[in-house]
């Protein structure tokens, strides 16, 4: 697996890599060097997310041990959101004539999907979700059901980028907080909002345990537009044998409420939240489902990002990952020591 986050989650060490933080309500990705994984002619033509997410996969392949990849699948919210503008401000500017036609290409949201295999020389089914805060999840769950059809292996990942202008956009309806909080402090300032992010992620899926393996996949649950009563009911299956819980929490007091409902399921058992290390975005759920494999297969956690944090398990054999996208979109994911 490999993530290109706000933090140093890339390159390096993440037990001494320092917290990053910000004021400005946005958190945006460390972007490391491409040269090692694009061509440089490649590289001039490609936009953030598009260089973010080829990189992202080819390393999480590299790292795999897997020597030919199969089915691709991938999720995002908006996708290349740079493209896209970049194209609608040309449309305007140029009166509908003359187009450059690489911004409208590199805007289609599978446009990572096919550099990837085109990178790879890869075949096999090849698929994007586009499903808001369930993009991610979507394509986990069809990698999911790939790999019980007899798919060897898959790639599966999650990409998104913020741009100024949908920063903007967002912030006019209330997806952000109004006044600047520091990330550090997210979870005391509870306001309506959260603070914006972006981040590309992804795994190398197979069906039984490998070598390489970090973590495995044992439970999994959606649930769209819930009551706090079916969210109750749905974390409760997966009550038992939980060592620690890993929350979406992301300070916004309107939705507060179902993460101390989450609290209350599991008095006793160590709570994590994430999202003042990657902000909120449609497929932050990846970057936590990255974060807790990693706890699982190091058996640490990187105690500078989470200072407010005193106890652990000594030993944490099986996590429980609890993320909502501004209350509709609800996620659920058991994660087990390998």
């Amino acid at each position: 697996m490999a993530a290109i986050s706000p933090q140093a989650t890339f390159e390096g060490d993440i037990f001494s890599a320092p917290l990053v933080h910000t004021d400005s309500n946005l958190l945006t990705c460390m972007e490391p060097d491409y040269k090692p994984f694009i061509p440089a002619n490649s590289l001039r033509r490609m936009t953030r997310l598009l260089k973010m997410g080829l990189t992202t996969a080819l390393q999480s392949i590299r790292d795999s041990g897997v020597e030919a990849i199969g089915p691709i699948v991938t999720g995002t919210g908006k996708g290349s959101l740079q493209d896209t503008e970049k194209f609608i401000r040309e449309i305007e500017q140029y009166k509908e004539t003359a187009l450059n036609p690489t911004p409208f290409i590199q805007s289609t949201y599978n446009s990572v999907n096919g550099l990837i295999a085109l990178q790879v020389k890869g075949t096999a089914y090849n698929n994007t979700f586009v499903h808001r805060g369930f993009s991610f999840e979507n394509a986990l769950l069809d990698s999911m059901m790939l790999l019980a059809e007899g798919a060897p292996n898959t790639l599966t990942g999650a990409l998104e980028e913020m741009t100024a202008e949908h920063f903007y956009i967002k912030s006019r309806i209330g997806f952000w907080k109004s006044a600047p909080t520091d990330s550090r402090r997210l979870y005391d300032q509870l306001s309506p909002g959260s603070i914006g992010g972006e981040g590309a992620t992804f795994f190398v899926l197979t069906g039984t345990p490998t070598p390489d393996s970090k973590a495995a996949v044992t439970g999994f649950k959606m649930l769209y537009k819930p009551t706090a009563a079916k969210v109750a009911a749905g974390l409760t299956e997966f009550k038992d044998g939980i060592d620690l819980v890993l929350t979406g929490r992301n300070g916004d007091s309107r939705y507060e409420h179902f993460y101390q409902q989450a609290d209350a399921l599991f008095p006793g058992v160590p709570q994590l939240s994430f999202k003042h290390l990657c902000g909120e975005h449609d497929t932050a759920g990846a970057f936590g489902m990255w974060l807790a494999a990693q706890i699982l297969h190091t058996q640490r956690v990187p105690a500078q990002w989470f200072p407010m944090v005193k106890e652990l398990p000594a030993v944490v054999n099986r996590v429980l990952l609890y993320n909502h996208f501004y209350g509709e979109q609800h996620t659920a994911i058991v994660l087990e020591r390998v």
